[in-house]
């Protein structure tokens, strides 16, 4: 029953992220991509969230989003995660449209946020 329920909820998660427009990314993927180097972060929880513990090397949408076509990759088909709060929060949406302005398509939302990374055990970094 417990598997039935998870399955449900999961499954729940990810249809709102697709109907969003953009499809979830989950924490062990994010990590590979991490690794590979293969990911730019748009951190869309506001500054003073950002400067006290962001997913390393996460970029603060809220301060740099008029820069962001210089600071995301050149490559449009670059893999492009914004992620904010967790699974409630909705601010994402913003820096992710923010990426589809600029011509981006691959624009993952990593529903967990910053509160799944965090409880996953997952290191942070604070900003300067």
């Amino acid at each position: 029953m417990k598997r039935l329920v998870a399955f449900v909820v999961a499954a729940l998660f990810a249809g709102v992220a697709v109907a969003a427009g953009y499809a979830d990314i989950s924490i062990a993927e994010l990590k590979a991509a991490i690794a590979n180097k293969s990911v730019t972060l748009l951190d869309a929880n506001g500054t003073d969230s950002w400067q006290a513990g962001h997913i390393p090397g996460a970029i603060d949408f809220a301060a740099q989003q008029g820069k962001l076509a210089d600071l995301l990759p050149k490559d449009k088909g670059a893999l492009i995660v914004a992620y904010c709060g967790g699974p409630r929060c909705h601010a994402y949406q913003a820096a992710a449209a923010a990426a589809a302005q600029l011509g981006y398509t691959n624009i993952k939302h990593l529903s967990a946020g910053i509160h799944g990374w965090k409880n996953g055990g997952e290191a942070t970094e604070k900003g300067d």
